[in-house]
């Protein structure tokens, strides 16, 4: 579409400190003006945007679409759908695929999204090692140059130092951010559940504070040696917090992000052996939830991501210690958000920037604001509007959540990738 004007909107971009009821105009796919309009000329079509928010579209920085390579859990067909219900317009993809993204051919596949669904823009991190096997290093300006932002060894810690030494200043030779998933494999020692009073009443092997904070102090130790920008991707507990904190007081090139379903759920919400629990990092306690909440109004966390990990039935139906962990999490991730607004933990402005500017920065994107001249990804949603999580609602391949059968509140009516209507009823 030419032209759009959506009118009279609550349009919020903390990029710009803008929260404001007014109209947004959107001409050839990028925003042509924030502001009140002096009429309808241009437009083809125009939106009633009255009683509902009206943003940037989200970036997600963690989400697995599952193709290529598990095509048994998800197709980026079905994830992209769900991630456009949701107001994403952005999605990092995580380079443990198969094949993994370790070569500039997997790179390329994955962002041109050549595999259906709607045209939303992926992003594809480029594996830190070769084969994720934590020995031998990848191509990094190879995959840099085919489209990766990032490069990160995903859920698969490297254990020798000097091999993580070697990464870390071949990424920052070539300026490449490496988002780390801090867990030292050895502490973890094949843990389910975090090591505390809730494990030890359940007969579940702990996966202790340690095995995170031991991690992130070694990256961070490294970091002063090299000069690596490092991105500290799903932390899950205070002690964590504190020492990222002393890391950016000190001026180091560190941030930091969380999984949605961390800022809600604790130890404590374990319902029974009901796998769908099972994330990792685990779901740690009160005061770690509470802390990830405040880290998020003082900066500290730049970004809240969804951590999407769809499954199969199957993969939640073993004993607990030994099903996948993961969420199944693009839908709920802006309800989410909202809730805690509702709590007031924090304000809807830091609640869309940790969705939008935030991970945009962590990135270094152009975009996640609604700047005159920026692309026109736009989410419009409705945050009292209510909605049921079942199977009318869901669109994802995985219905591993704990939120199933929850009401939840916070639904998305439009979203716009580069001015073209994505979701909605504007999409035929």
């Amino acid at each position: 579409m030419a032209g759009i004007l959506i009118r009279q909107g609550r349009v919020v971009d903390p990029l710009q400190g803008l929260d404001r009821v007014t109209d947004l105009r959107i001409s050839d796919g990028m925003i042509q003006c924030v502001g009140e309009s002096p009429g309808t000329d241009g437009a083809d079509l125009e939106i009633d945007a009255s009683n509902t928010i009206v943003c940037p579209g989200f970036i997600d920085l963690s989400a697995r679409f599952r193709e290529p390579g598990f095509e048994h859990k998800a197709t980026v067909l079905s994830e992209s759908f769900a991630a456009v219900a949701s107001g994403i317009t952005t999605v990092c993809c995580p380079p443990d695929t198969n094949p993994i993204i370790d070569t500039p051919a997997v790179a390329r596949l994955v962002s041109e999204g050549s595999f259906g669904g709607p045209k939303i823009k992926v992003i594809p991190i480029g594996a830190l090692t070769r084969g994720l096997n934590g020995t031998d290093l990848s191509e990094m300006r190879s995959l840099k140059e085919a489209g990766c932002s990032a490069v990160s060894n995903a859920h698969y810690p490297i254990s020798n130092t000097l091999v993580l030494r070697r990464a870390l200043e071949y990424a920052a030779s070539h300026d490449l951010l490496v988002i780390v998933r801090p867990e030292d494999r050895d502490l973890a020692d094949s843990g389910c559940v975090h090591e505390g009073s809730v494990s030890t009443r359940m007969g579940l092997r702990g996966i202790p504070y340690a095995a995170e904070t031991v991690a992130v102090a070694q990256v961070l130790a490294l970091i002063e040696h090299t000069g690596a920008r490092v991105h500290f991707s799903q932390i899950s507990c205070a002690r964590t917090i504190r020492s990222i904190a002393r890391a950016q007081e000190k001026g180091l090139p560190v941030t930091s992000d969380v999984a949605v379903h961390q800022l809600h759920l604790t130890e404590w919400d374990l319902d029974g052996f009901d796998a769908n629990y099972h994330v990792r990092p685990p779901f740690r306690g009160l005061d770690d939830r509470e802390a990830l909440r405040e880290a998020i109004k003082d900066g500290v966390i730049a970004a809240v991501c969804s951590d999407h990990q769809p499954h199969e039935p199957d993969a939640k139906l073993d004993a607990f210690p030994v099903t996948e962990p993961g969420l199944s999490s693009l839908q709920t991730l802006l309800p989410l958000m909202l809730r805690l607004v509702d709590e007031q933990a924090i304000t809807l402005p830091e609640a869309i920037a940790a969705l939008t500017s935030g991970p945009a920065a962590v990135l270094g994107l152009d975009h996640g604001g609604l700047r005159v001249g920026e692309r026109a990804d736009v989410c419009i949603f409705d945050p009292l509007s209510e909605w049921k999580v079942d199977e009318s609602t869901w669109l994802s391949a995985g219905r591993n959540t704990p939120f199933w059968h929850h009401v939840l509140k916070g639904k998305v009516l439009h979203t716009f990738v580069a001015g073209s209507p994505v979701f909605g009823s504007l999409v035929r």
